[in-house]
């Protein structure tokens, strides 16, 4: 598909997430001449930054995170060519005029006819801000052209300010033009659900509560809030990764099948899915991590400018269901953390037992098991049951397991790469509606109101799975917590 002249204007261009993620991005999408033929991209930071400093940061970005590093050889100038730096306090009310100018001027360089993304790269507190000063300057009139612009999450703190930032947002830009950021939907497995869901008659009949046991989601981390305390403070697990993330992949799993595979269908199932969760008290465990066994690791209420007496959750566990025809009595169990054992994403569809009738009657039959693995070996796990090699009935598990990234020379695209793709062509479905937002923040808002005074949090040593009402949360079910390892079982 030829994509439309377009000029990226890039807020927020000396954060870490314009480094680490939209520069390897952009290269990597050069490199496979998948951007416009007419484009530029206007890097917009509060620190001065001259035209050889920001070739610099470009070059280093793209050294140290790209997913195909610089060969020798390739014509980076030309890559290069592209990039412009201007120097924006965002709250400079009179830097906006100016911006305005600068952004024409480069419509006439680069001949891109005021088509412009605009990528809100900083901290939430700006999205108001600088959607109100476009809107106010005229930098996103849609006449005669499009403007587009991307905002990174957390969208809101809770339900409350969610409607007062989308209200804000929708001053200057349409709902189609809104593109919500979850990077989770532009992992390649990610997309790869509705794939496997839909186009395999293996599956789809038999997913449903006739034949599955229970799902599990989890989205484990190793790491700790890595100096990110004061955002930790005001988010906690629940809402940097349960509210969008987990309820995302939750909904690709459980959608119904949807009329069409245009966007805004797929997103109505989705909405569907948001609105028919449950949850009850007794079904959500939270926990916060302490330093290791050995002490070499921090507590969280040890990291930097987190408070000694701090109760937020760096961890969390629930028990969901799905108040529908399809899913009723399945339960969903969803586990997220950081400073854990291992760092992991991944589905995992547990079937029903077969009834002990026949020659099984005095065999343990293991359940059939589907993994879909998200990060870091993308692929799909089945394990079925099967007659053990040799001269004995002995029944065992056996497995077949692809790994979608472990040919030789598959690197598969990095989520921002596919993300900023969609924006430029005009397709949001990878991006989450309003409404989607709307009913993830009133599932998540109840829980975070159920914890509202309570000083009690479990604290878990890091390096483990957690605390062990988390196991509980399963065990009460007669069920434990799963987790594949590459070519094997849990």
């Amino acid at each position: 598909m030829k994509l439309e002249p377009c000029i990226l204007v890039i807020f927020g261009a000396t954060g870490d997430l314009t480094h680490r993620k939209l520069y390897p991005a952009l290269y990597n999408l050069w490199r496979e001449k998948l951007l416009p033929e007419r484009f530029g991209v206007v890097s917009i930071g509060r620190r001065e930054k001259t035209p050889a400093e920001l070739r610099a940061d470009i070059t280093g970005s793209i050294e140290r995170f790209s997913r195909t590093p610089h060969l020798a050889g390739v014509d980076l100038e030309r890559f290069l060519a592209m990039f412009s730096y201007y120097r924006l306090d965002f709250n400079d009310l009179d830097g906006y005029a100016p911006l305005k100018r600068y952004l024409s001027e480069k419509d006439k360089i680069y001949g891109t006819a005021g088509n412009r993304v605009y990528f809100l790269a900083v901290s939430p507190e700006y999205f108001a801000l600088i959607a109100r000063q476009l809107h106010t300057h005229g930098m996103a009139s849609q006449k005669g052209s499009w403007q587009r612009v991307v905002v990174e999450k957390p969208f809101g703190q809770d339900l409350t300010t969610a409607i007062e930032l989308n209200n804000d947002v929708r001053r200057t830009f349409q709902e189609r033009n809104i593109y919500r950021i979850d990077h989770y939907l532009g992992k390649e497995m990610a997309q790869n659900i509705m794939v496997i869901r839909f186009a395999n008659t293996l599956f789809e009949p038999l997913w449903n509560n006739r034949y599955i046991d229970h799902i599990q989601l989890s989205l484990t981390e190793t790491v700790g809030v890595e100096g990110r305390g004061p955002y930790y403070e005001q988010a906690g697990a629940l809402r940097d990764m349960v509210q969008n993330h987990m309820l995302q992949l939750l909904a690709l799993i459980a959608m119904e099948p949807p009329v069409a595979l245009d966007t805004e269908s797929i997103r109505d199932e989705k909405v569907k899915v948001l609105r028919s969760l449950k949850v009850t008290p007794e079904g959500v465990v939270r926990g916060q991590y302490g330093r290791d066994p050995a002490q070499r690791l921090k507590a969280y209420r040890e990291e930097d400018r987190v408070a000694p007496n701090s109760v937020v959750e760096t961890f969390v566990a629930l028990k969901a269901t799905i108040d529908n025809f399809r899913w009723a009595g399945v339960p969903f169990y969803l586990r997220t953390g950081k400073r854990l054992m291992r760092k992991y994403s991944e589905i995992v569809i547990q079937f029903k037992k077969l009834p002990g009738v026949l020659y099984f009657e005095d065999t343990r039959l293991d359940s059939n098991i589907l993994v879909i693995r998200v990060h870091p070996d993308e692929g799909v796990y089945l394990q079925f049951n099967a007659k053990q090699l040799g001269t004995t009935s002995m029944i065992v598990p056996v497995s077949m397991d692809f790994c979608h990234n472990c040919a030789d020379g598959l690197n598969s695209p990095e989520a921002y790469e596919r993300l900023l793709y969609d924006v430029m062509r005009g397709d949001s479905t990878l991006f989450t509606r309003w409404d989607e937002v709307e009913y993830s923040w009133r599932f998540v808002d109840q829980i975070a109101q159920w914890w509202r005074g309570d000083r009690n949090i479990p604290i878990y040593p890091s390096g483990f799975w957690g605390p062990p009402e988390s196991d509980l949360l399963l065990a009460k079910d007669g069920r434990r917590w799963l987790y594949f390892v590459r070519n094997g079982g849990s």
